[in-house]
């Protein structure tokens, strides 16, 4: 299963949900939304590209691949 990690990785670089919004153009419950995700959905290729501008990470720093049951949260 794929694990999302955009809330560690905000944390790391103390960026609020309003802050990120502003950079990569989305409402701030948009980057909320996102943000509280444990696992990886979709995600289109324009945001994935905002974030890690955004963010200055690549996009396994926002993502980390766990062996198990993708069925458990």
């Amino acid at each position: 299963m794929i694990r999302w990690k955009l809330a560690v990785v905000m944390a790391e670089r103390n960026i609020s949900n309003k802050e990120l919004a502003a950079l990569v153009g989305m409402h701030p419950t948009s980057v909320s939304k996102i943000k509280t995700r444990r696992r990886l959905t979709r995600i289109d290729e324009a945001t994935l590209d905002a974030l890690c501008k955004a963010l200055n990470c690549q996009p396994g720093d926002l993502m980390v691949y766990e062996e198990g049951n993708p069925d458990r949260t």
